[in-house]
């Protein structure tokens, strides 16, 4: 049974950074998506960030780019996502997704079967 566990969110001035973790467990894919989505009050989820394989492939939200590091540790099955230089519009319940398949549009919701329940992340001015 694949179980995502988010951890690292907290309440920040603009700024400042974050690391937010996800602690991937029964999850056995290296060749398959794995992402950061956020879902702001009254918003549509939407990716953040995601990585593909063994982290050759890497993929950004233009909001967020420049900003924003996603990492992947295969090792100890963990996703990481480095977070500099937030923003108010940040805030958002940040989730951990990975797919259950190669393939698939890394910003599509679809393409991930295995969610984790999110961290908070607010961002004060």
């Amino acid at each position: 049974q694949v179980q995502l566990v988010e951890s690292g969110g907290g309440s920040v001035q603009a700024g400042g950074s974050l690391r937010l973790s996800c602690a991937a467990s029964g999850y056995t894919s290296s060749s398959a998506w794995m992402g950061w989505f956020r879902q702001a009050p009254g918003v549509e989820r939407e990716a953040v960030a995601a990585i593909y394989a063994g982290g050759g492939i890497v993929y950004y939200a233009d909001s967020v780019k420049g900003r924003f590091t996603i990492s992947r540790d295969n090792a100890k099955n963990r996703l990481y996502l480095q977070m500099n230089n937030l923003k108010p519009e940040d805030t958002a319940m940040y989730y951990c997704a990975a797919a259950g398949t190669s393939g698939g549009s890394w910003r599509a919701l679809a393409t991930y079967k295995y969610w984790g329940q999110g961290t908070q992340v607010t961002v004060s001015s």
